[in-house]
């Protein structure tokens, strides 16, 4: 009976830990499509802007920012701007875009991580939270939290590649056994 009961124990373990990995992995997909989205998107300029206003033929030179280990645990910050397309634009968190969500006529969207806030005193934390940062009506910066378990966010801009391409590296953690790694490149699509 013993070993029986030490195989059940040793497999509901391996059960939770997988579990808690595919959870990590996907919250990490998710996260990198969101912040590959901003990326493709820095710097759209929709097509009617070049034939009304002359001083927006040119592109935005601040419409991606990268500040290095600015944030929990040396992790980077990404800030991306861009115009608002014809159609319906969202933010990171889904909520749609309009025009009063924007600062000069442009959106704007960041990542960051930081220090988990909700954690009571005494608990051990899994990692930091991952920030999006996003205007509100009055144009100031909102921070919505989008998940939790990230310990690291490091984004790197790569050279020698026709266009301007972003290395994003997302580092999971659970807090106790799982360090998780996630790496992706991302196109700016609308910088040169």
């Amino acid at each position: 009976m013993g070993p029986l009961i030490k195989n059940s124990s040793e497999m509901i373990v391996k059960q939770i830990q997988y579990e808690k990995t595919q959870s990590l992995n996907a919250e990490a997909e998710r996260a990198l499509e969101l912040i590959g989205r901003a990326i493709r998107m820095a710097g759209y300029q929709h097509a009617q802007s070049f034939t009304k206003d002359s001083k927006n033929k040119s592109s935005f030179s601040d419409s991606i920012q990268i500040q290095k280990k600015v944030g929990f645990k040396g992790s980077d910050a990404l800030m991306v701007k861009y115009q608002l397309s014809n159609g319906i634009d969202f933010d990171c968190i889904g909520n749609t875009l309009s025009k009063e969500r924007t600062k000069n006529h442009l959106a704007q969207q960041g990542f960051l991580v930081d220090r988990q806030t909700s954690v009571p005193k005494g608990v051990r934390m899994n990692g930091g939270s991952l920030i999006c940062q996003s205007l509100d009506r009055q144009g100031h910066l909102q921070n919505t939290t989008l998940m939790n378990g990230v310990n690291q966010l490091f984004i790197q801009e790569l050279t020698g590649l026709s266009g301007k391409a972003y290395k994003v590296r997302l580092e999971m953690t659970d807090g106790v056994s799982l360090n998780l790694e996630h790496e992706r490149i991302f196109f700016a699509r609308n910088l040169i």
